[in-house]
């Protein structure tokens, strides 16, 4: 088992292999940590563990809210995860490489990062001042069939986003070339279809390659067919859905 430690950036959002996550970084935790890779020479990967929040807040309040408007707002690596922030998060997550680190003149950070391999969180400590994490890395399988798969996961994408065109009154664009490499489709799609966050999490954390093509076939033919009957469902609310404050 090959472990490493990583600092732990939480959103409410999946981070898959391959794709690029912008940030926008003003929690002084993160700061701190933007601060640090920053140290990293630049031809050096400047790591950290992208993972999705199962029960807690993007944001910690910075004021007092209600019920109670004398409370204390939280401070702190950990503050809005609770006293166990390991129980807090979804197990699995996804290295993310910042390629782009830009400070601002008030101190925020432009971060751009992609996402590289999966890991699953054995510990988190919140001694420092932002949240660090000791993960092992989890190897891609590719599982049965992963091909033929890949081949069916394409033609229904298709086919969902034909539909989904449709449903938004949009044009297509036709002239993207989509891959077909099983491990690169399969993180394409779960990343780009409309999905709520446990059910991209159960596609990032699937045992294998096929299994994950397997599951995004079934979803594909169910939101297809969702959509296929609800045309005049306005694109506002085909598209709603958490946007990450960081």
């Amino acid at each position: 088992m090959t472990t490493v430690r990583l600092p732990l950036f939480p959103l409410n959002t999946v981070l898959f292999p391959g794709l690029v996550l912008p940030l926008n970084v003003f929690e002084e935790r993160y700061r701190a940590m933007m601060r640090e890779l920053l140290k990293t020479p630049e031809d050096e990967p400047r790591r950290f563990a992208v993972v999705a929040i199962r029960d807690g807040h993007e944001v910690a309040p910075s004021s007092p809210g209600l019920p109670d408007p004398t409370a204390v707002p939280e401070r702190g690596p950990s503050a809005g995860f609770g006293a166990d922030p390991l129980r807090t998060f979804h197990k699995v997550a996804c290295v993310a490489d910042a390629a782009t680190i830009r400070e601002r003149a008030d101190g925020t950070y432009e971060v751009l990062a992609t996402g590289t391999t999966r890991v699953r969180l054995l510990s988190v400590d919140a001694s420092g001042p932002y949240l660090t994490a000791e993960a092992e890395t989890l190897e891609e399988d590719l599982g049965d069939e992963a091909g033929a798969l890949a081949e069916g996961v394409l033609r229904s994408f298709r086919q969902y986003q034909e539909r989904l065109a449709g449903a938004r009154e949009r044009t297509l664009a036709t002239g993207a070339d989509l891959p077909d490499e099983p491990g690169v489709v399969s993180y394409l799609v779960a990343a780009a279809m409309m999905l709520d966050t446990p059910t991209k999490q159960r596609l990032l954390q699937a045992p294998d390659t096929a299994s994950r093509l397997r599951d995004e076939l079934k979803l594909l033919r169910t939101e297809t067919a969702i959509i296929r009957h609800l045309p005049s469902l306005p694109a506002a609310d085909l598209t709603r859905g958490p946007t990450s404050q960081n």
